[in-house]
C-alpha cells in the first residue's frame, strides 16, 4: 500500500521543479494527483492550466477536482516565482514586488481560501504551504520581494493551522533551503560570486534534489504526520543552524 493510497492531492506549480517531482512521488504512493500551473499539460490524474493569483480561477480549479474525484484530502500550495529583478529595496521596482506578492503569497491566501473548505466538507486533511529558510534568516543575495512574501507564507500558515485544528485540517510551511532545480543551476552558472556567495552558508555543500523536498512534502501529506501543525517544516540540510562554515 501507498503512503497516500485514497487521497485526492492539488499541487500548483505542478509543471517543474519540484512540483513535477511532487506530481510523481505522490501518484507513486497511490494519491490521486491533480497539477496545476500557469503553463499547458502540467501532470497529473487531471491537469489544470491556471493562473494561482487569480480568484476566479482557482476556485474553478478545487470546484472541478471536487466534481471529478468527490474529494480533496492535500493542498500542496507550491507555486512560487524568484525572478532575477527582485534585488535590494533600493533597486526593485514596484511592479515586481507586487507580482512576487500575487504569486508567493497572495495565491497561497487563494487556494487556502478556495480549497480548505472542500477539505472540511469531506471529513479533513494536509495543507502543506511552500515557503523557505529565508523567512527565518534572509538571503545571503538580497531579494527582498521573495523574502518578504516567504514570511508571509509562514505567518499565514502558522494561523490557518491554529484555526482549524479541531476540525480536522492542519495547515504548515515547508522551507526548502536552495534546491537545484534547472531555473536555480541557470542563475548560479550566470553569476559564479552570487553562487559562492550562497553556499558558504551550507553546511552540506550542495543544493537539495528536488527530490530530498518532495519526500518531506509526502511526509506532510501523509497521515505519519498528523500531530505536526501550524509549523515550519525546515528542510535545508542545517542551512538555518549555521553561520558559516568550515572548510
Amino acid at each position: 500500500m501507498g503512503r497516500l493510497d485514497g487521497k485526492v492531492c492539488v499541487i500548483t506549480g505542478a509543471a517543474s521543479g519540484i512540483g513535477l517531482d511532487s506530481v510523481e512521488l505522490f501518484a507513486a504512493e497511490g494519491a490521486k494527483v491533480v497539477g496545476v500551473d500557469v503553463v499547458e499539460g502540467s501532470p497529473g490524474d487531471l491537469s489544470f492550466q491556471a493562473d494561482v493569483s487569480d480568484e476566479a480561477a482557482m476556485r474553478s480549479v478545487y470546484a472541478g477536482v471536487r466534481e471529478a474525484f468527490g474529494r480533496i484530502d492535500v493542498l500542496y500550495n507550491n507555486a512560487g516565482i524568484n525572478p532575477t529583478d527582485d534585488r535590494s529595496v533600493l533597486d526593485t521596482p514596484l511592479d515586481v514586488w507586487e507580482r512576487v506578492h500575487e504569486v508567493n503569497l497572495r495565491s497561497v491566501f487563494l487556494c487556502c481560501k478556495h480549497g480548505i473548505p472542500h477539505l472540511l466538507d469531506t471529513g479533513g486533511g494536509s495543507v502543506i504551504n511552500t515557503a523557505s529558510f529565508v523567512a527565518f534568516m534572509g538571503a545571503a543575495v538580497s531579494q527582498i520581494s521573495y523574502t518578504a512574501s516567504k514570511g508571509g507564507v509562514v505567518s499565514l500558515s502558522r494561523e490557518l493551522g491554529i484555526e482549524f485544528a479541531k476540525r480536522g485540517v492542519r495547515v504548515n510551511a515547508l522551507c526548502p533551503g536552495p534546491v537545484a532545480t534547472p531555473l536555480l543551476l541557470e542563475l548560479f552558472a550566470k553569476d559564479e560570486t552570487q553562487a559562492a556567495r550562497r553556499m558558504v552558508h551550507v553546511p552540506m555543500g550542495r543544493f537539495a534534489e528536488p527530490r530530498e523536498v518532495s519526500n518531506a512534502a509526502l511526509f506532510l501529506a501523509s497521515d505519519e504526520s498528523t500531530y505536526v501543525n501550524a509549523t515550519a517544516f525546515m528542510v535545508d540540510g542545517g542551512l538555518s543552524g549555521a553561520y558559516v562554515t568550515a572548510e
